[in-house]
């Protein structure tokens, strides 16, 4: 199996630099082409803290920890690898890491040699990135690995009868920090013991303080704002009906996931007349406006202080349920689409009250406009949701504990 994992890798690597069509593929390739020269400015003397994530959202949930052990070992060199352009491409400049680069290919060759170079002190993998020669080469090289906020389902390949290989790779891990009991009963089910439930990073993440936004204060003013967040078409489209009835006193801000040319100018045109993209407007003309497209990345998680709702993207179509604890660390209602079963922290906010799945436009609609009529409904549920993030806090902290006995 092993043979053939790394041979089809080979096959991939060879193929992806002449089949790559779309920016995000091209970034793929020609970022991996970097790797070795970014990676020369690392001391040769350095201790270096590692963490991979394989995209944005993964991201999010190690950077509590980074922040974490940065503070308290600010001499060690930290260095974040992504998998995919999406992450990459907004935090390669975020300044929390010393250098921020792309995971090599998952080639024998290519881990062995990006090991020798960065030589860890310590790894960190979070939530689901396992590369099997990644960490075969980690462990037969005794550099402590450990998994950040891994979340297991029984569908996975370790609970598979042909999975033994890859049970193989996580009993190899020093720990498995998991987010629930569910995904450490499933480990001890496999007999891997090395684990704990700490619980979701990102509760520690979306508590903390974040700086203010003078363009949404401005673009509110008086009125109450829907803030959308991370939508893809098949999000828009059932937002469509209640976005044309909303209210003068309220207004929206819509941020879609991808902000290609042409899926924005798609967009506006589906939208009320005055509407505006923010990277094309001034402060005076975004002021009265009734939907302000944000056309750019980073700023998403600060506007949701300015909502009285909010709308997460990414549950009506198979893309993925965006991140809903950012919203619901505001203290707002959250809305959201059918598919967000996959998604723990999505079913326990419903189970708590303050998130709402819609299925339909029409559903949609009825709850965005019971919504805005209802100042003590939208209050209430608005609470729910701050309470069950401050009750879910402190995962941070019980990863720490144990990652400083190592370093």
């Amino acid at each position: 199996m092993s043979f053939f994992y790394s041979f089809a890798v080979s096959v991939a690597k060879a193929v992806a630099p002449v089949v790559n069509t779309s920016v995000k593929s091209k970034s793929f390739v020609a970022g991996r082409k970097e790797i070795w020269t970014q990676l020369e400015s690392i001391p040769k003397d350095a201790k270096v803290v590692w963490m991979h994530c394989a995209s944005l959202g993964e991201y999010e949930q190690g950077l509590p920890v980074l922040q974490a052990l940065k503070a308290q070992h600010p001499d060690y060199f930290y260095l974040v690898t992504f998998f995919s352009p999406s992450g990459y491409e907004v935090r390669k400049n975020h300044g929390i890491a010393n250098l921020t680069t792309y995971l090599p290919w998952d080639t024998k060759k290519d881990v062995k040699r990006f090991i020798k170079r960065v030589n860890p002190a310590l790894v960190m993998l979070v939530k689901y990135e396992f590369w099997p020669n990644l960490i075969r080469q980690i462990q037969h090289q005794n550099i402590p690995l450990y998994l950040v906020a891994g979340l297991f389902r029984k569908k996975h390949i370790f609970f598979k009868p042909w999975g033994k290989n890859y049970r193989k790779l996580i009993k190899g891990f020093t720990h498995l920090f998991v987010q629930n009991k569910e995904s450490l009963q499933l480990l001890h089910q496999i007999g891997i013991e090395n684990s704990s439930v700490s619980g979701d990073t990102r509760f520690d993440r979306v508590g903390a303080s974040k700086e203010p936004l003078a363009f949404m204060k401005t673009f509110v003013g008086a009125r109450k704002c829907i803030v959308a967040g991370s939508t893809w078409p098949e999000d828009e489209a059932v937002l469509a009906d209640a976005i044309a009835q909303t209210p003068k006193d309220w207004c929206w801000l819509i941020a879609p996931h991808e902000t290609h040319e042409e899926k924005l100018n798609k967009l506006m045109t589906k939208l009320p007349k005055g509407s505006q993209r923010y990277t094309q407007t001034n402060e005076s003309e975004r002021k009265d406006c009734p939907v302000l497209v944000l056309d750019t990345v980073g700023m998403l998680s600060r506007c949701y202080a300015y909502g009285a709702i909010a709308y997460v993207g990414g549950g009506m179509g198979t893309s993925g349920l965006h991140n809903i604890l950012e919203p619901a660390a505001e203290g707002i209602p959250v809305i959201i689409g059918k598919n967000y079963q996959k998604f723990p922290e999505a079913k326990a906010l419903i189970n708590f009250g303050g998130v709402i799945s819609i299925s339909t436009a029409n559903d949609c609609t009825k709850q965005l406009i019971e919504l805005m009529q209802n100042d003590a409904l939208r209050t209430e549920k608005g609470k729910q949701n701050a309470a069950f993030v401050r009750q879910n806090q402190g995962a941070t902290q019980k990863t720490l504990d144990l990652l400083n006995q190592t370093l």
